[in-house]
């Protein structure tokens, strides 16, 4: 079979040049021979360009039963070394491992299946620390270091600002260079990110919580002086921004040159499942964060010391920094196989040289700009190459979809714990667990399920933005079920008069004539349901005069209530320490709908990924990937949690008051917080549906004879090679 001539195409064959050929002997050895064009007919089967390292395998297309070239009995009876060696053709190593070291054994994950775990392993670990521990543990480093909603946004804000910053230099140049090593690198980075955000604990003092015991009953409150009360605990939110600001200089090689590595080393139609899988992974880790993270909050925070709270008490610190302990140890060892790969697997250049392009066209043509070889591999080409992907409409409005879609995942991931704690009267653990089990059927199925309908229907650009045009359209319909919400459990002096009656003007009343006598202060608070139902801000409020221990819950018990209606039972006139148990009926049909809204939220986020890959030039994959993140962290993902974190505050009712400073928020208004979650929804909801209806009515696919055989649609340098192959399996036209 005669192979084609092309020696102008970036991932083409310049057979004018000598190539290296590998044959391997019946005894399992190598010769390296090297063959002008005029012997490429004569084939063993061997690499044909930088990148392919087989033995006995078929031709790319499956569709060529012969081999590629026959070894001569001279080749046959040349002494052979032991042992396999990948050779690109421009003599670069394509073995696994560390510099010279690359023992045999490496080899075994030298494929993309290998790479795929690793990166995994890598996405899952980003995942559990930066989107679910710190989103887990927020409450308590609020409580524990002071912080506000608006100043815990700023921390979680860190870390996109990070990728911001980092971005175009690493998609750009990054892009054109050694993958692996950017990506080992950014994962060693994440690690010491990690272990630096846990620094805090080990830096400051022990947390001394004035327990329920302490506070005492009423008469027996005291408090202590401001100057001993205040604390400069809230600059350590700087220490925790700079430990994001890790987080994000580590991440930001893995979702650009990460994802792009992948789709460079397996076929096309495999690409969305190979990253759909790795952005699964992405999706478990915070699911996981949840999970494990509050576990570990149910631990007291200063391990090995006694305390009589319980988890379920507001003043309660669990243990937030084990988890970043062991993720950041976990990615400074699983950075360490990733920096041994290859710049590209052996065997990747099949999938390349049949790749079809989909890039958007621009009627100046100025894209075909991006199939010269030499493009974008010098800081010159840099302005030209942003020119490109701005005049590309489909491009800048999946870009702007992305932005909204990631404003309520930034959002809802870093307060959804709190909007649970506080609808249903849950402890910050166990509000963590319950959405925990929301993200990982919801999100991880969501994620996975929307690269495998790609791959499924084999859908074509045009067809993967409708695919997220509906989704989005219908997790728009679904997220009306914030007009729905739980009531506030009733507080004496918060929701209510002590006498069940409405606040005057809204304002809090903690003093009332059952409790005017004991002398209560409002500087902890330590709330306890009474046998009435009503919640209360402490022992002392509800005008409780002895305490006593449950033996069966471990919960304390105060009696002699004065504040707590006695006409209900007999008997009362008792209160429990914690809050009042929530037995909202609404509640099945709010984590449901909720379940809906994060489900089609995320099965729009591969086919997104997908589409934007698919309209541009292949050369831009990785610059584009780095300019969209870009946009989604500076529109969505900055903005995001900031933006939620202070309508949250506004839905604030009673706040910690630190010697007549405002600390963080003791208890929110129900019925505001979800207002305030629906308004937001729909209006980034309504602007990603509009993007999405943009960028597919903007988008125009290559012509018809653009198809495996154009020289203008084929950027790598394929098209002569598909003209003498009509015969390539339909997968590979995806």
């Amino acid at each position: 079979m005669a192979m084609p001539q092309n020696s102008t195409r970036e991932n083409g064959f310049c057979f004018t040049q000598p190539l290296d050929f590998s044959c391997p002997s019946p005894h399992g050895g190598e010769a390296g021979r090297t063959l002008g064009a005029a012997s490429a007919g004569d084939g063993c089967s061997t690499p044909l360009s930088n990148g392919i390292a087989s033995s006995g395998a078929a031709s790319p297309s499956g569709s060529c039963a012969e081999p590629l070239c026959t070894p001569s009995p001279a080749q046959e009876e040349t002494p052979l070394e032991e042992g396999i060696k990948y050779v690109s053709a421009e003599g670069e190593e394509l073995a696994c491992g560390w510099g010279g070291f690359t023992p045999g054994c490496l080899q075994l994950c030298n494929t993309s299946k290998g790479v795929l775990f690793f990166l995994c392993v890598a996405s899952f670990l980003q995942g559990m620390t930066v989107n679910g521990f710190i989103n887990t543990v927020i409450t308590s480093i609020e409580r524990r270091f002071d912080l506000r909603s608006y100043q815990s946004g700023l921390i979680a804000s860190s870390y996109d600002i990070a990728a911001c910053v980092c971005l175009t230099f690493v998609s750009y140049f990054g892009g054109n260079g050694h993958k692996p090593r950017w990506l080992g690198w950014g994962v060693l980075v994440m690690g010491l990110g990690s272990l630096l955000f846990a620094l805090p604990h080990f830096t400051t003092g022990r947390y001394e919580a004035r327990s329920a015991a302490q506070v005492g009953v009423c008469g027996g409150n005291q408090s202590l002086p401001c100057s001993q009360a205040a604390s400069s605990l809230s600059g350590y939110r700087f220490v925790f921004m700079l430990g994001q600001f890790l987080h994000g200089m580590g991440a930001t090689p893995l979702y650009t040159l990460g994802v792009t590595y992948l789709d460079e080393n397996v076929k096309t139609n495999y690409s969305p499942v190979y990253i759909a899988v790795f952005y699964t992974a992405a999706i478990l880790g915070p699911a996981a964060g949840y999970l494990v993270g509050g576990m570990f909050l149910n631990i007291y925070t200063e391990i090995g010391r006694e305390t009589d709270m319980a988890p379920e008490n507001t003043l309660w610190v669990g243990a937030w920094w084990i988890g970043f302990l062991g993720a950041g140890a976990a990615s400074l060892l699983i950075s360490i196989p990733i920096l041994g790969y290859p710049q590209r697997l052996p065997g990747s250049q099949r999938y390349i040289v049949m790749r079809v392009s989909e890039a958007h066209q621009l009627k100046d043509g100025s894209h075909k700009k991006a199939s010269d070889p030499d493009f974008g591999k010098t800081v010159k080409d840099l302005p030209r190459s942003v020119l490109l992907l701005l005049k590309n409409p489909t491009f800048i409005f999946l870009c702007l979809a992305g932005a909204t879609e990631a404003t309520l995942i930034a959002g809802m991931s870093t307060f959804g714990p709190k909007f649970l704690e506080s609808q249903f009267s849950l402890s910050a653990s166990e509000a963590a667990t319950f959405f925990g089990y929301l993200v990982v059927p919801a999100g991880g199925g969501g994620t996975f399920l929307g690269g495998f309908l790609v791959n499924k229907f084999k859908l074509r650009c045009s067809g993967i933005i409708k695919l997220c045009l509906l989704c989005t359209v219908s997790s728009l319909l679904a997220i009306f079920i914030f007009f729905i919400h739980c009531p506030n459990m009733p507080m004496a002096g918060v929701t209510q008069m002590y006498d069940g009656s409405a606040l005057p003007g809204g304002h809090l009343n903690l003093t009332a004539a059952c409790n005017a006598q004991c002398g209560c202060l409002q500087d902890t608070y330590s709330p306890v349901c009474g046998t009435d139902g009503i919640m209360y801000y402490s022992p002392c409020h509800a005008g409780c005069k002895s305490v006593s221990v449950n033996l069966r819950s471990g919960k304390k018990v105060y009696q002699e209530c004065s504040c707590v209606d006695k006409a209900l039972l007999p008997g009362s006139g008792k209160a429990e320490a914690g809050k009042c148990t929530s037995s909202c009926a609404k509640k099945p049909l709010l984590l449901c709908f909720m379940f809906v809204v994060i489900l089609f939220t995320f099965l729009s986020s591969i086919p997104a990924l997908t589409a934007t890959l698919r309209c541009v030039s292949d050369r831009q994959r990785s610059f584009a990937l780095g300019i969209q993140w870009i946009v989604v962290r500076t529109l969505g993902g900055i903005p995001g949690p900031i933006a939620f974190g202070s309508m949250i505050d506004k839905s604030c009712l009673l706040w910690q008051d630190q010697c007549g400073e405002l600390g963080s928020c003791y208890v929110y208004q129900n019925s505001a917080m979800s207002r305030y979650t629906l308004v937001a929804g729909l209006v980034y909801k309504v602007l990603g549906t509009t993007f999405f209806i943009v960028a597919c009515l903007l988008y125009k696919p290559p012509p018809p004879e653009s198809a495996p055989g154009s020289l203008d649609a084929s950027e790598n340098g394929t098209s002569d090679l598909q003209e003498h192959k009509p015969s390539l399996p339909a997968e590979e036209d995806i």
